[in-house]
């Protein structure tokens, strides 16, 4: 039946042009913003998923941040105690040479002293962002630092922040407040460094900071009427103390890795991360470019058959001519 009340056909062709220009608006939003889901509405599951995993790569991203600053401690620090080992290397040899016949021990005593003057500016140096883990001030212990090292989502949403831990006392070199708490300023018993101890306490320290608490040996240093067996016991209290400061140094050395290894897999989790989160909500940008050069014939097609449709009622006319 025709009628020029209600064109079926103009209304079928309108409809159809209607969902062709709604889905190109649909195209083109994803071609303009990248985006396949970009508001909940378009995928509410898909769309939470990656909001939640970008909140958590953000969080990771300062995990890195906090990794660096860090390593930058640990670097300052392991700068520091190699210095202070080069040094007291070298108060060990002179020590060796105040030891041979007819040296002239107060001049070696002159290079002790700067030496040990070098130890303290070392120490008092190796600060970064106000933190100095070879030179304590404080009245208590150094203790153990802490570097946020992850960020964790447990299978059942719980987050929490995982730590790599330092314990900083044992990398003082030198304590102004208990001199027992310091590498080099505590009493170190030269007669227990012997093959065969004699039982009687013979202590030497190598810096005197001026402890509150000081030491109670003796500060190791030279005169003319410094003997043998002094010497002797003061190498093997240097001796004992570049072990110890070897052993710190060794302690930086794997807690360093430790966060090296950190870093390189927290960076690696966040490049997995935004990999997932493309492939839940990125647009394919090849498909859509296809689908779109589609849908622009289609909404052409439709105008046409629109036009078709409307022209079928002014036909009507000549049947009255």
């Amino acid at each position: 039946m025709t009628s020029i009340m209600t064109n079926s056909s103009a209304m079928a062709a309108l409809q159809t042009l209607r969902g062709i220009n709604s889905d190109m608006e649909t195209t083109q939003s994803r071609i303009s913003s990248g985006y396949r889901v970009e508001t909940a509405s378009d995928n509410a599951a898909y769309w939470s998923i990656a909001t939640t995993m970008r909140s958590d790569n953000k969080a990771l991203s300062t995990v890195k941040d906090a990794l660096g600053l860090g390593a930058a401690k640990i670097d300052v620090a392991s700068t520091g105690l190699q210095s202070a080992i080069d040094v007291v290397s070298e108060i060990k040899s002179k020590l060796v040479a105040a030891s041979e016949p007819g040296v002239d021990k107060e001049k070696i005593n002159k290079e002790l002293t700067q030496l040990k003057n070098q130890l303290v500016s070392t120490t008092e140096s190796a600060s970064f962002s106000g933190e100095n883990w070879l030179h304590n001030s404080a009245t208590g212990a150094a203790g153990t630092k802490s570097i946020v090292g992850s960020f964790n989502r447990s299978a059942s949403g719980n987050v929490s922040v995982t730590t790599l831990d330092v314990d900083t006392s044992a990398t003082t070199l030198i304590d102004t407040e208990d001199a027992g708490r310091g590498i080099l300023t505590k009493d170190i018993d030269a007669d227990a460094l012997l093959e065969t101890p004699s039982g009687t306490a013979d202590n030497y320290f190598l810096v005197d900071a001026g402890s509150t608490t000081a030491a109670t040996g003796s500060e190791i240093s030279l005169s003319a009427t410094t003997t043998d067996a002094e010497v002797g016991s003061m190498i093997r209290a240097v001796d004992s103390i570049l072990g110890q400061l070897t052993d710190s140094a060794a302690d930086l050395g794997s807690v360093s890795s430790r966060v090296s290894m950190q870093e390189n897999f927290v960076s690696s989790l966040m490049d997995s991360i935004d990999k997932g989160v493309g492939r839940l909500v990125d647009a394919d940008m090849s498909e859509e470019s296809t689908r779109l050069k589609a849908l622009q014939t289609q909404q052409q097609l439709g105008i046409q058959s629109l036009s078709i449709a409307n022209s079928n009622s002014q036909n009507v006319l000549s049947l009255f001519r």
